[in-house]
């Protein structure tokens, strides 16, 4: 089996402000208006005058700029976000946000670097982070989809219609610490032997690599797996929840800088409510919000963006009533999966990893 390498995947405050100004009416003792009525006009003119420019000084600062850096190119994992940012829900949050590619580096570590305000992480990734000898600052604060939609992909051709069916093949993936593990886990508990998997390094991340060496990928389906069936490749597709239940972790998740959290308190629930008004709209209106995406990204296929939509907007919210929501048993699961399988020494405490203080 050839030793994996590392791939690092390159995958908003309004103060309400209202002016008040009196007008004092000057009147002597017979009742008819004396003289100082129009200083007090003048007055009251040069009041109005100071609150509009009190405004104006006021209106460049209410707009709090905040930056979100994504977990690879943008797609229809982070369509909440652009439909929130075209249909104003930031702006009337007082919020201005920036979306950007982790070009330099991997998302959480440039979160927990302050590099920027948010960041789109996976739990695996902020479960290392938090175990590491010297923690990450980092904490998410709501998943975009409830359950793990990311499986491993075959050609039909190829009859992988279960893990032991993985004995004898090449799996191409990116070189994960963890991935070794999830296959050795998955090909096991179906009865059969890891050791006879040829692992490899892909030389791409798409379905595209099983037209090449390769009989297995890992790819979610809401991406890869909408664009190989519109592209007619016949696949078969394995969801990592249903070949062991603790595999059911969230990804993508919101994640964010404790500082940011202890300190900005107000900012981060204002650009939580904002994100999931987007998130809301996008399940109720996903072709108009596949549509809202391809304006940000024109260099995508809108009629994939389109059923890539359509399927994820059953999937943001399945089994909850609250978009965002965690759960701690899921935290856990997946650390009592990594300790058995010795990528975790001991488990970090739930409530270390996340919260939904920021959703309510």
């Amino acid at each position: 089996m050839k030793k994996l390498g590392i791939l690092t995947l390159a995958f908003l405050l309004i103060f309400g402000f209202s002016a008040c100004t009196g007008q004092n009416s000057a009147q002597n003792n017979d009742g008819k208006e004396s003289e100082p009525q129009k200083t007090d006009q003048t007055n009251d003119v040069s009041e109005n005058a100071s609150n509009e420019s009190s405004d104006k000084e006021d209106a460049s600062e209410e707009i709090s700029k905040i930056k979100l850096i994504l977990d690879y190119v943008p797609n229809t994992n982070h369509t909440g976000f652009y439909v929130a940012k075209e249909k104003g829900f930031y702006k009337d949050a007082g919020l201005e946000l920036e979306i950007e590619e982790p070009i330099d580096g991997v998302t959480s570590t440039l979160i927990a670097n302050g590099k920027g305000d948010f960041g789109i992480s996976y739990q695996e990734d902020v479960t290392y982070a938090l175990s590491s000898e010297e923690p990450l600052p980092i904490k998410a604060i709501a998943t975009i989809i409830q359950h793990n939609t990311s499986g491993f992909a075959s050609a039909k051709s190829k009859n992988i219609n279960s893990a032991k069916d993985f004995e004898g093949k090449v799996y191409a993936g990116w070189g994960s610490p963890a991935e070794e593990a999830i296959m050795k886990a998955v090909v096991e508990k179906a009865g059969g032997d890891f050791n006879k998997v040829q692992m490899v390094l892909a030389d791409s991340a798409d379905y595209t690599v099983l037209e090449k060496n390769a009989d297995l990928i890992w790819l979610f389906w809401a991406w890869d797996g909408i664009a190989a069936k519109l592209a007619g490749v016949d696949i078969n597709y394995l969801e990592l929840k249903d070949l062991d239940s603790r595999l059911d972790y969230y990804t993508p998740i919101i994640i964010a800088n404790t500082d940011t959290l202890d300190n900005k308190k107000e900012m981060t629930k204002k650009f939580m409510q904002a994100t999931k008004k987007g998130y809301e709209y996008a399940i109720k209106n996903p072709e108009e919000s596949a549509k809202i995406l391809h304006k940000f990204i024109p260099e995508s296929d809108e009629n994939m963006l389109i059923e890539s939509q359509k399927y994820l907007a059953e999937k943001y919210s399945e089994g909850t009533d609250n978009w965002g929501e965690m759960k701690a048993e899921v935290w856990d699961a997946y650390c009592d999966f990594l300790i058995e399988f010795n990528l975790l020494k001991e488990k970090v405490p739930a409530e270390k990893c996340f919260t939904n203080e920021f959703l309510k």
